[in-house]
């Protein structure tokens, strides 16, 4: 899949980013990491993200980011999509890129660098490094801090021709109106933001059309409505599964640091298809807020 072909492929529907399985004792299970991504394959679905933000990819070893990555190139449904990690130094970036591309990927997110602020000069060397080492195609991750300007993003694009896409975790919209209005043509531009549904609606008006899905994980029927009626412009559908999943879903993610990703688990748990423990420093719920969880899920599900 050439970059410009993969661009075209995750643009064309909601994308996927599953979360890494592990047993009691933090490891990774890589049996039942195998069975979820067949199931999630089944779905509709533009895309698989491995190892990513939901997927934990900050607790990771190297080691185990290339193994997670490999397996779920082998265990995707033939035709759907699987994108690798990269980040960390931009050595160690390089380094995971390579072993992405050796294993079949059919592409790269790449996160922000680990710990350190950096001036725009040494963000877009970051990138450029990258993009330098693989004939994949290139998505940022605009987060935390690793964000680009339209500048860096047009310059990088024109250097670059496997820089193909733009993923937001920070929500500004003067930066993704600058964003589409300068490099739509050429950049895919994805919705990133933690629980990206809650997001959707304001970033279809810029011409944004496709975003990341947790939901995705364990309520894949919810969330491919949810983004059918987004790109239909059916607002008051929208509105109504608002209200009835995603906000008061997100009341639960708010209460601690980290629940974005340990919420996605525990829906799992709740919907009978359990994904194991989250690996410190974050936390799982408590037994309160999963039964919360639970019923939830068990109401939407009905």
């Amino acid at each position: 899949m050439t970059p410009d072909e993969l661009s075209a492929r995750l643009a064309s529907g909601l994308l996927s980013f599953p979360v890494t399985h592990f047993k009691d004792d933090l490891s990774f299970d890589e049996a039942a990491y195998r069975e979820h991504l067949a199931w999630l394959g089944r779905h509709e679905v533009g895309g698989l993200f491995a190892a990513g933000g939901t997927g934990e990819f900050f607790s990771l070893t190297q080691a185990e980011v290339e193994r997670v990555v490999a397996v779920a190139v082998d265990a995707a449904p033939a035709g759907v999509p699987v994108l690798a990690p990269s980040g960390h130094g931009t050595a160690t970036a390089v380094q995971l890129v390579r072993s992405a591309e050796l294993a079949g990927s059919a592409g790269i997110l790449l996160f922000p660098p680990y710990l350190t602020e950096a001036d725009e000069e040494g963000l877009a060397a970051h990138v450029a490094a990258v993009c330098r080492a693989t004939a994949l195609g290139v998505i940022v991750y605009n987060r935390a801090n690793a964000r680009y300007s339209t500048a860096t993003l047009e310059r990088l694009a024109a250097e670059h021709p496997n820089f193909v896409g733009f993923k937001d975790g920070v929500g500004d919209l003067e930066q993704m109106t600058r964003v589409r209005a300068r490099l739509g043509g050429r950049l895919l531009c994805i919705g990133g933001l933690p629980t990206a549904e809650l997001y959707a609606l304001p970033y279809h008006a810029l011409g944004v059309e496709t975003y990341s899905s947790a939901i995705f994980n364990f309520l894949p029927e919810f969330a491919l409505a949810f983004h059918r009626a987004v790109r239909g412009g059916d607002t008051a559908a929208v509105t109504g599964m608002l209200n009835d999943f995603v906000l008061p879903y997100v009341e639960l993610r708010d209460r601690r640091r980290g629940y974005a990703v340990s919420i996605v688990k525990a829906g799992l748990r709740a919907a009978g298809r359990p994904a194991g423990p989250v690996r410190p420093p974050l936390v799982d719920l408590t037994g309160e807020e999963q039964d919360r969880l639970s019923a939830l899920i068990g109401r939407v599900s009905a």
